[in-house]
C-alpha cells in the first residue's frame, strides 16, 4: 500500500539530475552485483516502508544503506529503527556508488518522477504499487528503465503466497478446464481518520484515486495474472462514507478476453471489513482465495494437494496488519532477477496492465459507457 509521507505535493519538482549510463558502464555494474551484496535505499519512509525495511532484513542479498523522507523527523526515527542512515537529499542518494537499488515507497504520483531520476543514475528500481497514478507516468518510467538498462520491480506481494501460486500453476496445466467466472471481493474498511492522516491520502493528483488503485489493486493483478486480460469492462463508482474526492466503494463487470466473466467489488466502506475474497469456477471445479491465502479447491480429478489454509483477514480491517512474508519472497525474486540478469516476477509492464484496469473503471464510470481494451486508443 501506498506509504504515510505527507505534504509531498510536489517535493522532487526542483531536482534536475542528469546522468548517462553507457554498454560498458552497465557490464561494469551487473559484474559488480554479482560480487556482493545489493546496497538498496528507501524512498519515502512511511508505513509500508516498514514492511520492507523487515522484509530485507531477512534477505543477507541486501544491505539497506540510506532512507529519504521529506519529513526530515520521521525519517531520521525510520533509519534509527532500522539502523541505517537518513540522507536528506534524493540527489546525495543517487550519485552514491555504494547503492544499486532504489525502493520507491513514496506516494504514487512520485513513482515515475524518483524512478527516472534513479534510473538515469544506474540503479535498478523498486515501486510500490500502483506502478504509477497514471499510464503517461507508468510508461515513461518503465521507457526509463529499459533505455537505461536497469531493472524495474514493481510491489504486488500476494503473488508470493502459496495460494496465489498454486493457482497460477494449475491454471496453466488446465485444473478448473476452462474458467467462466472469476470475480473479486474487495470488501474492506477504513475509518475516516486513515485518509486525514496524510494530506495526499484519497487525492485525485497525487494518490490516483480511492480504493481501487489502493487496495483492490492487489486482487486486480492476481486475476491478471491467473486468467490474462481483460477486454472489456463496465464500472461505477461511488463515495459513500467518507468525505474525499475520490472513491472509497466500486463495482464493475469484466469480460476477460480469455472469455470468462468477473465481477469486481471494492469498498473501504463495509464496517467492519472483511477478507478479500477470489473466486474462479470452471467446468472442472472451483476455487477461492480469501485474505492471503487459498481456503476452497474443489477440482475433479487434479492430483496436487492444494495449500489450502484458514482465511486471515489480512489488512481487512488495519492497513498494517499484513504478513511480511510475501514481501520478502519477493525480494529475494527482484534480488535473484539483478544478480542473474533477468527479469523480475512482477515488471513494469505487467503492473501497467492492473493500472489500466483501475483506470478504466473510472473512465466508464465517468462517461457511462464501457470500455474496450487497450482503452487509450478510444477518442
Amino acid at each position: 500500500m501506498p506509504v504515510e509521507d505527507s505534504n509531498c505535493g510536489a517535493c522532487i519538482d526542483s531536482l534536475s539530475l542528469k546522468a548517462s549510463h553507457g554498454a560498458t558502464g552497465r557490464s561494469q555494474r551487473r559484474r559488480r552485483v554479482r560480487e556482493r551484496s545489493l546496497g538498496i535505499a528507501i524512498l519515502g519512509a512511511g508505513s509500508v516502508a516498514e514492511k520492507h525495511a523487515q522484509a530485507l532484513a531477512q534477505l543477507p542479498g541486501f544491505e539497506l544503506k540510506a532512507v529519504w523522507r521529506r519529513d526530515r523527523a520521521k525519517g531520521e526515527a525510520f533509519a534509527s529503527r532500522h539502523g541505517t542512515e537518513f540522507v536528506p537529499e534524493v540527489e546525495a542518494i543517487l550519485r552514491r556508488g555504494d547503492i544499486d537499488v532504489v525502493d520507491i515507497t513514496a506516494p504514487p504520483a512520485l513513482h515515475h518522477q524518483l524512478g527516472v531520476l534513479a534510473a538515469q543514475h544506474g540503479k535498478h528500481v523498486v515501486v510500490e504499487k500502483p506502478v504509477d497514478a497514471s499510464l503517461e507516468g507508468a510508461d515513461e518510467l518503465i521507457r526509463s528503465c529499459r533505455e537505461a538498462g536497469v531493472r524495474l520491480a514493481v510491489i504486488s506481494q500476494y503473488r508470493f503466497t502459496d495460494g496465489a501460486r498454486f493457482v497460477h500453476q494449475a491454471l496453466r496445466e488446465g485444473a478448473l478446464g476452462e474458467v467462466f467466472q472469476a470475480d473479486a471481493y474487495v470488501k474492506w474498511y477504513r475509518p475516516q481518520s486513515y485518509y486525514d492522516q496524510d494530506a495526499w491520502r484519497g487525492t485525485p493528483d497525487i494518490e490516483g484515486g480511492g480504493v481501487l488503485i489502493n487496495q483492490a489493486i492487489h486482487f486486480i493483478d492476481l486475476l491478471l495474472w491467473w486468467l490474462g486480460p481483460v477486454k472489456r469492462l463496465v464500472g461505477q463508482t461511488r463515495t459513500v462514507a467518507h468525505e474525499i474526492p475520490v472513491e472509497d466503494h466500486a463495482v464493475a463487470v469484466l469480460e476477460f478476453a480469455c472469455g470468462a466473466l468477473g465481477v469486481l467489488e471494492a469498498s473501504t466502506a463495509t464496517w467492519p471489513g472483511f477478507p478479500a475474497r477470489l473466486e474462479l469456477h470452471g467446468r472442472k471445479g472451483s476455487a477461492r482465495f480469501e485474505g492471503d491465502g487459498l481456503v476452497l479447491w474443489e477440482v475433479q480429478d487434479y492430483p496436487k494437494k492444494p495449500p489450502l489454509v484458514e482465511a486471515r483477514l489480512s489488512g481487512s480491517r488495519e492497513a498494517m496488519a499484513i504478513d511480511v512474508e510475501p514481501f520478502r519472497r519477493q525480494f529475494e525474486d527482484i534480488y535473484l532477477a539483478i544478480t542473474q540478469d533477468r527479469n523480475p516476477l512482477v515488471t513494469g509492464e505487467e503492473a501497467r496492465r492492473a493500472l489500466e484496469v483501475v483506470l478504466a473503471v473510472y473512465r466508464s464510470s465517468k462517461t457511462g459507457v464501457a470500455v474496450d481494451f487497450p482503452w487509450q486508443a478510444q477518442p
